[in-house]
């Protein structure tokens, strides 16, 4: 069960045909998940349909519909900055802008390989490939992370197949991976067992005292 705006829900059977997989959706497991709703569905009319068959009740009038390690007037102060946001359009998409960063790191990646086609492999021009060849890789890295959060075009199909073309054929690293990972760092972030970006805990990120700690301990 978890909770969206005040209504609780039952998705036991639902988590397993989660579109964004089974992982993100259960680490909410009796909690609110409502902010994490809001930032991971963009048309949320569509998402609304299927909730409503696994609504099974409200909570209580005196019951908070937040976590209880977190702040609820620090909870209320992002929300009111989202729909701020929101307002002002800063989440619209510049198309013309996302095509110039697209032009460009194809621009970069074919100029790494005419350097040597052109000069051959002595020590400058592989340097200079090299160079050209890790900035795209670098920045293409980041694109699709834009593409891997919907960020670039308003359908998601759109934003999932550009991916594929930047991570699976110009990088040669699976989209379904990332996201898979991605989706659940920013479903919670820095939460022990349930960030993958932890996962090597405490080997690298741990100096002395652990840096991150379980929910149910915080």
């Amino acid at each position: 069960w978890l909770v969206i705006d005040r209504k609780v829900y039952d998705v036991s059977e639902f988590s397993k045909r989660h579109p964004g997989g089974s992982r993100v959706i259960s680490h909410y497991a009796g909690q609110d998940a409502t902010d994490a709703f809001v930032a991971f569905h963009n048309d949320k009319s569509l998402v609304k349909k299927y909730l409503k068959p696994l609504l099974i009740g409200e909570l209580a009038p005196d019951q908070p519909s937040f976590e209880s390690n977190k702040k609820k007037s620090l909870l209320e102060d992002f929300r009111e900055l989202r729909c701020t946001i929101e307002k002002m359009g800063l989440l619209r998409p510049n198309y013309y802008f996302f095509f110039l960063i697209f032009l460009h790191l194809l621009v970069l990646e074919a100029a790494s390989w005419l350097v040597l086609w052109y000069f051959g492999i002595s020590l400058v021009p592989f340097l200079a490939g090299m160079v050209l060849f890790s900035t795209a890789q670098i920045q293409m890295g980041w694109f699709q992370h834009d593409l891997g959060h919907c960020s670039v075009f308003r359908k998601p199909r759109w934003n999932r197949l550009m991916q594929i073309v930047v991570i699976n054929i110009l990088k040669g690293l699976p989209a379904s991976w990332w996201n898979h990972l991605h989706n659940q760092h920013h479903a919670k972030p820095n939460c022990f067992r349930k960030d993958p970006d932890l996962n090597m805990h405490p080997l690298l990120f741990s100096l002395g005292k652990t840096l991150s700690v379980e929910v149910w301990k915080s």
